[in-house]
């Protein structure tokens, strides 16, 4: 009963700290990838809040499932295994699979997001992998930055992705008020639908990571002056 309630209050540390560095208004900054949504509104393939819905639904199953959780699950599993080098390699093999600006991005937060959490850390993978950031031997990409925090405060990474993906989603469809006359409740709507779903999806992710998503092929072809673009605060 003891250890019940040590790892109860451990994993509310945990929440309460990522729900304050996943708030895009604090110093620590967000990025997120927009997959196409300004084309896709602009083309009318999305212009009311059931093709927006389906257009989320298509970024947790084709660029979720298949790259993010399943990076974060092998950075988890990496860890657990005090596999040091394997985590680097991979830190290394994850940048190189996305876009220049994406993976700019992306070391840009992860170091940033470093300055604010590199403090006080006992385990000793974590603490050696943020002294390879800071010693610019590795990429120190956001995600493997936030899980390994994630693991250093013992939250599991199935809660983490959920709130990682959440925050994620809540970026891109805030994004959608500008540029479409979708309503605010409506959104709330759909990214309220998704709690269920990404709960169930986080388990279904994909063994092998993969960074085809036929979201943006589809925009690419469908019009070339009219590409993704990232939302960064």
């Amino acid at each position: 009963m003891e250890m019940h309630t040590t790892v109860t209050k451990m994993n509310t540390k945990a929440l309460s700290r990522f729900i304050q560095l996943l708030d895009g208004i604090f110093p620590s900054g967000a990025f997120v990838h927009s997959f196409g949504l300004e084309p896709h509104v602009v083309l009318g393939f999305i212009n009311d809040k059931n093709n927006l819905k389906i257009f989320l639904k298509n970024i947790i199953e084709d660029q979720y499932q298949k790259m993010e959780f399943t990076i974060v699950k092998k950075v988890f599993t990496l860890l657990k295994e005090d596999k040091l080098k394997h985590l680097l390699k991979e830190d290394k093999k994850f940048a190189s699979m996305l876009s220049f600006e994406w993976a700019k991005a992306s070391k840009d937060l992860g170091e940033n997001y470093l300055k604010h959490i590199d403090f006080d850390i006992k385990n000793s993978i974590v603490k050696e992998y943020f002294k390879k950031v800071q010693n610019k031997e590795t990429y120190g990409n956001e995600l493997f930055i936030l899980s390994s925090y994630a693991y250093e405060l013992g939250l599991d990474e199935d809660t983490f992705l959920l709130l990682w993906a959440k925050k994620s989603l809540i970026n891109i469809a805030s994004a959608s008020l500008k540029i479409s006359r979708i309503k605010p409740s409506e959104i709330q709507q759909i990214l309220f639908s998704f709690d269920g779903i990404l709960e169930e999806k986080i388990k279904q992710s994909s063994t092998k990571v993969s960074n085809f998503n036929p979201l943006f092929e589809e925009v690419i072809f469908s019009h070339l002056n009219l590409e993704p673009k990232m939302f960064t605060t």
